[in-house]
């Protein structure tokens, strides 16, 4: 089984014991640009934050499509958010071309995304209740009747399909605004493996799928060993199952991708060091 932790019952106000991670050492792996604000929680939390962005958030390799649909966008019953990267780099596109138009309904793929766009002014979206995927989005009844109707898709180059195949089978006309680039970091991991190997990495923190898959191709066979005995924090099942399948023995699943629920996994961590270890059921 994989240990899943809520946020609202671990997280403890900035500032309050903030001795509460015990000098615990944590790798954060997301994108520098992401990374601020948990770094900055771990290290007012009495832990150690390692900086070490295993994904990088790019360019398209070309804007003139998203661009396009964008200015169709009165055309369209539904936009789809799929990440919180969607929402920063597509929204100032969109607000240049007057926003969104009236009647457009938009949908977020969890409450990160839902909370991007509160800050781009989007007070109201669709959104999973919990499950916080493209499955848990797919299930809600405004989904399921979509006949007809023409959907846009916002997302990062390369993304999963699976919204696209299930609304196109249930009859929707489903285009795509790829408005970012996922790209593997080119970085010397020689003094992230002889901080591993003193023991001064207590948790990894992976907020993708792709981050921890990079993470786990860039360390090489010393470093995946490494990898496989420190607890990982991930934010969504497939994440956490991908590193049960790398051989990870110590999973730990956050509520969310929010910071706030990471620091719950990170609390509980400290204050569970024997939590029970596995794979996902």
């Amino acid at each position: 089984m994989i240990q899943t932790f809520s946020p609202a019952t671990f997280l403890p106000p900035v500032g309050e014991r903030s001795d509460r991670l015990n000098g615990l050492s944590v790798l954060v792996t997301r994108p520098e640009h992401q990374a601020g604000p948990l770094c900055q929680w771990i290290e007012q939390h009495g832990g150690v934050a390692i900086r070490w962005s295993a994904l990088v958030i790019g360019e398209p390799r070309d804007w003139a499509p998203a661009l396009a649909l964008f200015d169709r966008l009165v055309h369209y019953d539904l936009a789809i958010f799929t990440s919180a990267n969607a929402v920063d780099r597509a929204m100032p596109r969109i607000q240049e071309r007057g926003g969104f138009p009236p009647g457009l309904e938009i949908a977020a793929i969890g409450p990160a995304t839902a909370r991007a766009l509160a800050r781009h002014g989007v007070d109201r979206c669709l959104q999973p209740g919990q499950g916080f995927t493209s499955e848990a989005l797919l299930a809600l009844p405004r989904l399921q009747r979509v006949a007809g109707q023409a959907i846009a898709i916002v997302r990062g180059e390369g993304g999963r399909e699976l919204l696209t195949e299930t609304l196109t089978a249930r009859g929707a006309r489903v285009r795509h605004a790829e408005v970012y680039r996922r790209e593997r970091p080119a970085l010397d991991v020689t003094a992230l493996l002889e901080r591993w190997s003193r023991g001064e990495i207590g948790a990894v923190v992976v907020a993708s799928t792709e981050s921890l898959s990079n993470l786990f191709d860039m360390l090489g066979v010393a470093g995946q060993d490494y990898l496989r005995q420190t607890p990982v924090i991930a934010v969504s099942a497939r994440t956490a199952q991908t590193a049960a399948n790398f051989g990870c023995h110590h999973l730990l699943l956050a509520r969310e991708a929010s910071d706030a629920a990471i620091a719950a996994a990170l609390l509980c961590l400290v204050a569970n060091p024997s939590l029970p270890v596995g794979n996902t059921t």
